[in-house]
Formats: C-alpha cells, structure tokens, sequence
C-alpha cells in the first residue's frame, strides 16, 4: 500500500453495508481491489465491494476501506480485522468506522446517525485471542475510553451544524447473519444497547490496540426485530444505507475538514 502514495495518509474510513458512494467525497484518487492486495480477505456480502481508496479529502490524505468482512462469512477474528491493522501498520493514526445498524432506542429511528459512545461485544470473540504480534500493541487492552472524546465532540459539533439527526449511543455486536428476534431485541435493551449490528467492534478493538484514535458512526437503516411492522430485509438495509450515505458524507466531510486544520 505505502508503494502507491507518497507519504501514507495519517486518517482512515472503514465504509459499512451499502455506503461506499460515500468514497465519491475524495479526489484525484487511486482505487486498488482488496484482490491485488496480498492476504487481505475479501468481501462476500451484497453491499461491501472490497476496494481501498488512496486520495484525499478536500487536503487531507486519507485512506478509505469501501466495505468490510464479517466473521458470520467464515472469516476469523484476526482475518476480520487484518485490513485495520494494515491501516494502522502504514501509518493510520486515527480511524472512522461506520456501518448500517438496527435501532433499539426511540431516538434510533431510520435515517438518523448514532455516535458510537460504548459498545457490547456479543460475538463470542475477539482479534486479541489467539496468536498475538507484540508489535500490534498490549493483549490485555484497556477499552475503558475506546471512542475517543475528541472526536465524538468534533462529530456531534459537525452534526449539530448540519442540523442532522444525530445521537450517541451504545452499540451491540451480535454475529449474524440472522437478525436478532424479538426477545433477543428485548435483552438488548435491558443490557443498554441502543443499536445493534453485526460488525465494526472487532476492528475498534484491534484499532486501539494500535493506539489509533477511533470514531464510529452507525447509519440506522430500520428498527430492530419486534420494533416495526414489517419483517426485516437485507434488501432494505441497503437501500436504506444509500438513502442515508448523503448525510453520511455531509458529516464525515465537516469532521474531516476539522480534522485537516488539527492535522497540519
């Protein structure tokens, strides 16, 4: 990756289901398929096109994931989180994660943006297991402050000034691909979720443990099992995903902005 650009960017975006045309933001970009990158997995999952942007964003260099892999596709946790660590291997210092999500709260109606403040890992797993680089960082990671305050503040700033309907909130991770049931919706919301994805926690992990700087922002495509009347479709998620990316690249394009003055 560092051979196609001069100097690596210092910021990354990880793009979630159905929001790459958020990537149309950058400029005088290079796109290079997950495919010709040695040993990074690549996405099986309608939505997540597995290609990685070089260019930048306004000035500001950044490098852009345009979809993930998910450990419901058979990916392991270390296979899931392998391109975040590139990232942060490269040179990344600080990492915007985003993703569709279900909303459980009843502020996290469709269409509205949720700053990730916390999160529950409910996937039964996690990057840091298993074989460990001692370059990657400590095993034993302190996740007491895994979205940093800075961002969240420059984001909800952003949000605020763009009139977009915008919250924080905690995140749950569950591993999928089924959605949750109802009762499960339930347990949820008595455990303080108030979102719910399949996704992003095991990159923020492995992300910290590279002390990288970490924002996450979760697009609410729909409301959670038992929440709507209408059965839930991954069709709809997607399309729901594009319908929000606008205010998606509004955002990111107002914190990034902000993130160039601080970055110079």
């Amino acid at each position: 990756m560092r051979r196609r650009a001069a100097k690596f960017p210092r910021v990354g975006i990880v793009l979630g289901s159905g929001l790459g045309e958020v990537a149309i933001g950058m400029r005088d970009g290079t796109v290079i398929p997950f495919r010709r990158i040695p040993h990074f997995p690549h996405p099986t999952v309608k939505g997540h096109a597995g290609r990685l942007h070089l260019g930048h964003w306004d000035k500001l260099p950044v490098a852009i994931l345009e979809g993930r892999v998910h450990l419901y596709e058979g990916y392991t946790p270390a296979e899931v989180v392998f391109a975040v660590r590139a990232l942060g291997l490269a040179g990344v210092e600080t990492l915007i994660l985003t993703c569709a999500a279900g909303g459980i709260a009843p502020r996290a109606t469709p269409g509205s943006l949720m700053l990730f403040s916390d999160h529950l890992n409910l996937q039964g797993s996690s990057p840091l297991g298993g074989t460990v680089d001692e370059g990657w960082g400590a095993r034993f990671l302190d996740l007491s402050a895994a979205y940093d305050w800075r961002l969240r503040r420059i984001a909800r700033q952003a949000a605020k000034a763009l009139r977009l309907k915008c919250f924080e909130g905690v995140y749950a991770a569950v591993l999928g691909p089924n959605y949750e049931t109802p009762a499960e919706i339930r347990a949820l919301k008595r455990l303080g979720a108030d979102a719910v994805g399949m996704s992003t926690v095991p990159e923020v992990i492995a992300a910290r443990q590279l002390n990288m700087q970490v924002l996450a922002i979760a697009t609410i495509t729909n409301r959670a099992a038992g929440l709507a009347k209408e059965p839930l479709d991954h069709g709809e998620v997607l399309e729901a995903g594009k319908q929000a990316s606008e205010c998606l690249a509004r955002l990111l394009d107002r914190v990034l902005r902000s993130l160039q003055a601080t970055l110079r």
